[in-house]
């Protein structure tokens, strides 16, 4: 008796921990609103060097603010590659898309490119129907340093983590934006 209690104990610890739960994997949508030309008449380079993210958001999975002061990082709704990377390929082709005559890229252009490095502090879901969007982001502009900060509250009107994963790639695409139109007013 003890060994077939023994045996369906095992038998139903082993079907518990075998991921009866489905995963999600998320990955960040990319608006393709036409395509740049590889070439620039205005000699404008732009080097996207570096998005990096703190370590609660360099997991596998999407973090949800649940308190003030507590934060919570899915197991089963992940993202399908390292967000920082996702952020930076987001990033290169939002700013490619809106700066027409620009060559932005993730990799080295020349001696005669800017640098844009940023920081994502904050790239998640809370508990009051917000997602966040923050960090800092600093350009080397001909040897001039211009650094800004940025602050990104936007609603998230379903609930899910589908639409978090939406809202949260239109916060970053606005950011983008911002950034667009600062890179646009220098010479």
């Amino acid at each position: 008796m003890k060994k077939w209690l023994v045996a369906m104990m095992a038998f139903w610890l082993t079907s518990c921990s075998s991921g009866g739960e489905n995963k999600s994997y998320y990955q960040l949508p990319v608006a393709h609103n036409g395509a740049q030309s590889t070439v620039s008449q205005s000699n404008r380079l732009l080097w996207v060097e570096q998005v990096a993210v703190p370590d609660y958001l360099a997991g596998n999975g999407v973090v949800y603010q649940t308190s003030d002061v507590q934060y919570v990082i899915a197991n089963n709704n992940l993202w399908a590659s390292p967000l920082d990377q996702q952020l930076r390929n987001t990033l290169v082709a939002n700013l490619s898309t809106q700066l027409p005559g620009w060559v932005v890229a993730s990799q080295p252009l020349g001696t005669m490119q800017d640098t844009l490095n940023v920081t994502v502090t904050g790239f998640h879901g809370r508990y009051d129907g917000k997602v966040i969007v923050s960090g800092e982001w600093l350009l080397n502009h001909q040897g001039q340093l211009i650094k800004r900060p940025f602050h990104i509250e936007a609603v998230q009107t379903k609930d899910g983590y589908d639409e978090m994963v939406k809202v949260l790639a239109t916060a970053w695409s606005k950011e983008a934006a911002a950034i667009a139109q600062e890179l646009k007013q220098l010479r």
